[in-house]
This record gives structure tokens, C-alpha cells and sequence, in this order.
């Protein structure tokens, strides 16, 4: 099968209650697919930004890198998302302030930068989306903000493993605790003795490497 049509097909699939016909074509004739291995980057710090990403299945960690070289988990992108920072970056034509890792096997649609504008005047679909980007993106960067500044340890991890949880629809994790320390910036010795109160008090079930949900954060 033609290329093009699976593009068309993914976008319809994933796109087609935000994106008007005509911008799934736009987009159909100056995209192109990607398939990113778990684990392996997106984008990383540093890095020019000639394109910018729409996501068609699995997960991206966008994480924040601080002088010291230390790692903080900002948010995450899914299936019908962009990373609206990346329309920032290009727009001011910088580099990337952030590192975009797949959590699972990724497949995006990416567009060149060059279009970020003009289709900001022509599609008024694509300028809702854009600002509805901004401000899903906004609300999980307070909320990290607020999770640093007000939440205690137990009750960060708590709630990344509930939120990581609501991501992939799952309530069992496949998880080390060096995992969630680098993503909490904390270390392992810590994140284990938290996981074991948790586990203690039955708000999760933990074993070697995995982690049961049994009760959400709210």
C-alpha cells in the first residue's frame, strides 16, 4: 500500500475530529511517519527543531534537565498530541529545552517547522489545536510545579505511579525502582523504602520490578 495512504489513514484515525479534510491532506503531502523503539529519543536538548511531532500511537516523556544534570519528568504525550513547546522552538527558531523519550514503541507524523505559521492563518482548526496544546501543556507543567512545592515524597510517588497507570490504561506496571527515582530525582535506596509503605499501607502491590495499582491517588 501506497505510503501516503497509510499517513492519510493514521491522521484520519487519530486526527479527524480535530483536523478539517483539506489540513489532513496539507499534512498527508509534507509529513512523514516515524517509528520511534521504546526507549530510545525523540528530540534531545540541544537539538534544532526542524520538525515538529504528532503523535499516532504510544507514549513520550517529556523531561526537563536542570545545570547539574539532573532529570525531572514534566508530562507525557499520547495519541492525538503535540508537544506544544515545540511549536515555540521553532517559531523563535531555538533549540529544544527539552528531552522527548518514547516510554513505549512510538509512531508520529512529523511536520516541517515552516508550515507552523501558515497554518496558523489558514486552518482555524489547527490554531485551536495549538492553543489547546499550550494549554493542556501549561496545566501538567503547574501541576509538576505543584507536586514539587507542596506534595511530600510518598504522595509524588503515589501519584506518578497513578498517573502512569491512567496512561497506559493498566493498573500493572512494569517499573525498577531506579526507574522512578531518576524520573522523581530522587534516589533508589529512598524510592524503595516509600514503595514499601505504600505497599504496607495497600495503596499499591509491589514485587521485584512491578507494581500493582490498588488504590488511586486523588
Amino acid at each position: 500500500m501506497d505510503n501516503s495512504v497509510i499517513l492519510k489513514r493514521k491522521l484520519y484515525h487519530n486526527y479527524s475530529h480535530i483536523f478539517e479534510p483539506n489540513l489532513i491532506q496539507d499534512i498527508t503531502e509534507v509529513g512523514y511517519l516515524k517509528k520511534i523503539n521504546n526507549g530510545h529519543l525523540m528530540i534531545d536538548i540541544g537539538e534544532e527543531l526542524t520538525h515538529i511531532p504528532l503523535i499516532i500511537d504510544g507514549i513520550v516523556k517529556i523531561i526537563r534537565k536542570d545545570k547539574h544534570g539532573f532529570e525531572l519528568s514534566i508530562y507525557y504525550l499520547e495519541p492525538g498530541d503535540t508537544c506544544a513547546i515545540s511549536f515555540a522552538n521553532c517559531i523563535n527558531k531555538k533549540k529544544s529545552i527539552f528531552k522527548g523519550i518514547a516510554e513505549s514503541d512510538v509512531e508520529a507524523v512529523f511536520i516541517p517547522v515552516g508550515l507552523v505559521d501558515k497554518w496558523l492563518i489558514q486552518y482555524e482548526s489547527w490554531r485551536h489545536f495549538i492553543i489547546d496544546s499550550y494549554h493542556f501543556r501549561l496545566l501538567e507543567m503547574v501541576e509538576t510545579i505543584d507536586s514539587l512545592a507542596f506534595l511530600k515524597l510518598e504522595n509524588r510517588i503515589w501519584k506518578y505511579l497513578t498517573d502512569k497507570v491512567r496512561i497506559a490504561n493498566n493498573i500493572d506496571l512494569e517499573i525498577t525502582h531506579q526507574k522512578i527515582a531518576e524520573d522523581l530525582n530522587s534516589t533508589r535506596v529512598v524510592i524503595t523504602r516509600i514503595i514499601k509503605k505504600l505497599h504496607d499501607e495497600e495503596k499499591i502491590y509491589s514485587t521485584r520490578n512491578k507494581v500493582k495499582l490498588l488504590e488511586y491517588y486523588q
